[in-house]
């Protein structure tokens, strides 16, 4: 260690000059003993020891900290390259899954549908994409006999395999009522859904403007914390909200159902219109 034998080297020499001059410089006095100006000398050389000694350590101290330091840099910088590889397998994964929901075949369709929901589940930040993603789905047209449409009913069973899941997948990834957690908004304007489960669950903001709703449509007990949009839609088949909570405004403007529409101990917080809504069917309102 060169770097350390100088300052060792002058520290000793001073020592030493110290303990002669002030020993040589007490001598002088006749009052005073040989073994006393050799104490006095050796606690000022030793001070200057002990000086060196706390510079020394705080060297070593500064050193330490230095490295630790640039110990956590470099973990840091680990890190972060780490986690924008992870997003850009993330982001890959989703670019991909989005891609296969265009493939002629259904089930790869539904494998990608899965893909997506998983990758919410990892990556909650994904969970309002993925959602829009899925709506987005079940926005497209879709031809059904149960629709009235003329269609070939063997690829219209094969897409609404497809969607069902898709539905599924919504519920599954929109938390619990019971559960904290963050809220997430529908989109489903002008789908077509069937048998649409959302019951006990927290929505946002749900859009269903001139939405078709086939066979029974379950929000029993939802918790709606966002405006709600039913305007025009189209159930065709029961419809319940059952017990469901609108935290804000809810619009049935214009609805047209032959079937039963539940509203049984349902909570409208700020309101509902029912401007030109037609409900011929059984009709339970709030109790």
């Amino acid at each position: 260690m060169p770097e350390r034998r100088g300052p060792l080297f002058v520290t000793i020499l001073l020592a030493v000059v110290l303990l002669v001059a002030v020993s040589a410089w007490l001598l002088t006095d006749p009052a005073t003993t040989r073994a006393d100006a050799l104490r006095t000398g050796g606690l000022a050389s030793g001070a200057v020891i002990a000086l060196y000694a706390l510079w020394l350590n705080d060297r070593r101290r500064r050193v330490e900290e230095s490295r630790q330091q640039t110990e956590r840099d470099r973990h840091e910088l680990e890190l972060l390259r780490a986690e924008r590889d992870r997003e850009r397998v993330t982001d890959e994964r989703f670019a991909k899954s989005v891609e296969l929901l265009g493939h002629d075949a259904d089930q790869v369709r539904v494998g990608a549908l899965h893909a997506l929901a998983g990758l919410a589940r990892s990556n909650p930040e994904y969970t309002q994409t993925v959602l829009d993603v899925l709506c987005s789905y079940l926005r497209r047209p879709f031809a059904h006999p149960d629709f009235g449409d003329d269609t070939d009913e063997a690829e219209a069973r094969r897409e609404e395999v497809v969607r069902v899941a898709a539905q599924r997948l919504v519920r599954d990834l929109l938390p619990k009522r019971a559960d904290a957690a963050p809220t997430f908004d529908l989109d489903l304007s002008g789908a077509r859904t069937n048998r649409l489960d959302l019951s006990g669950r927290v929505v946002g903001r749900l859009l269903m403007q001139r939405a078709q709703l086939l066979h029974r449509t379950d929000f029993s007990g939802t918790e709606f914390r966002g405006r709600v949009h039913f305007t025009a839609a189209e159930p065709r088949g029961p419809l319940t909200f059952a017990g469901a909570v609108f935290r804000e405004r809810a619009g049935f403007d214009g609805m047209r159902s032959a079937d039963e529409v539940n509203f049984a101990r349902a909570e409208f917080r700020r309101g509902a219109t029912l401007d030109g809504a037609e409900f011929a069917g059984a009709t339970a309102l709030r109790q």
